[in-house]
């Protein structure tokens, strides 16, 4: 795949993080009328003048706390990362190899070095995250540092900085964002379902429509996300064989990363897409497993080692 340049790729990022910003709320305003209508409906005592202003006067209150809500999720995103990851910072003292690979790529394309950490884990992976130079950071598992050689790695690092550099992290951070809020109304709505259903009443009904507009607006989300994810891994990939001008120990990197991805303290899927490969256990092929690959964050790591090969 040919790289498009960076320009032109932070553009298209810088758009679609615009977008997402956008797309979410109207999400969240439509499915707060909808759900209004289908209350309203559902009692009888509403008309449509009724639902319009009841509507209106609720709109602006769910705004304010979804905005509140974002806002801490979006300045607290690094410690939310780190304990998802159960990642920790890499000192230069600590590793000095890591410090040097990664500060000499920073320089040959005038970047400020982003913070290192480490996830103390013997499989392969990594991964980048951040919204600005002050909190840019690239995380490496133990086992990834260890197993690849100076090339290798290399070109992992480089394919990290290309993600920070494309703009793709910030991108991740409010779709992760944003998906977290929705799958908390969708398990809020789920938990008081239950509990209408055992009080047997008609409260239980209109909580069960709350539920389904809940996770309708869950997974609406879960489709925004998925639909920004995974060509990016492919450009990423790009991106790096322009820094290090080298496609094959990428190539050699992402085959001996597949063999063992696994990483034991993630298991958020949300934080499991910044990943250079999927962090958690394969599914078995089966129907479901064959649904849940078309909506993959990452495209199929052996085609992306196609790809590189034919550099």
């Amino acid at each position: 795949m040919e790289y498009i340049g960076l320009q032109k790729q932070l553009s298209k990022n810088n758009f679609r993080s615009a977008l997402l910003l956008a797309a979410f709320p109207v999400l969240l305003i439509g499915l707060l009328w909808f759900g209004i209508f289908l209350l309203g409906t559902y009692s009888g005592e509403m008309d449509m003048y009724t639902i319009n202003t009841s509507f209106l006067s609720l709109a602006p209150f769910v705004l304010i706390a979804v905005g509140f809500w974002f806002l801490i999720a979006f300045l607290s995103h690094s410690s939310m990362i780190k304990r998802a990851t159960s990642s920790k910072s890499l000192t230069r003292k600590e590793n000095m190899r890591i410090y040097n690979l990664v500060e000499n790529l920073c320089m040959s394309i005038g970047m400020k070095t982003p913070k290192i950490n480490i996830i103390e884990d013997d499989s392969l992976n990594a991964f980048a995250s951040g919204i600005s130079e002050k909190t840019y950071t690239v995380s490496f598992s133990r086992g990834i540092i260890n197993k690849l050689n100076d090339d290798e790695l290399k070109g992992v690092i480089a394919h990290e900085l290309t993600h920070i550099r494309n703009g793709d992290v910030k991108l991740l951070i409010v779709s992760i964002v944003f998906v977290g809020i929705f799958s908390f109304i969708a398990q809020a709505a789920f938990r008081i379902a239950i509990h209408g259903r055992r009080g047997k009443n008609k409260a239980g009904a209109i909580i069960l429509i709350v539920l389904l507009l809940g996770v309708i607006g869950y997974l609406l989300s879960i489709c925004f996300r998925f639909a920004l994810s995974r060509k990016r891994e492919y450009l990423a990939d790009a991106g790096a064989v322009e820094l290090t001008k080298d496609s094959k120990a990428l190539a050699s990197a992402l085959g001996k990363i597949t063999e063992d991805p696994l990483i034991e303290a993630v298991q958020r899927e949300d934080v499991a897409q910044m990943f250079i490969e999927h962090p958690t256990k394969k599914k078995k092929k089966s129907f479901s497993g064959v649904i849940s690959g078309l909506f993959a964050t990452h495209p199929p790591i052996q085609e992306r080692i196609k790809i590189l090969e034919q550099f």
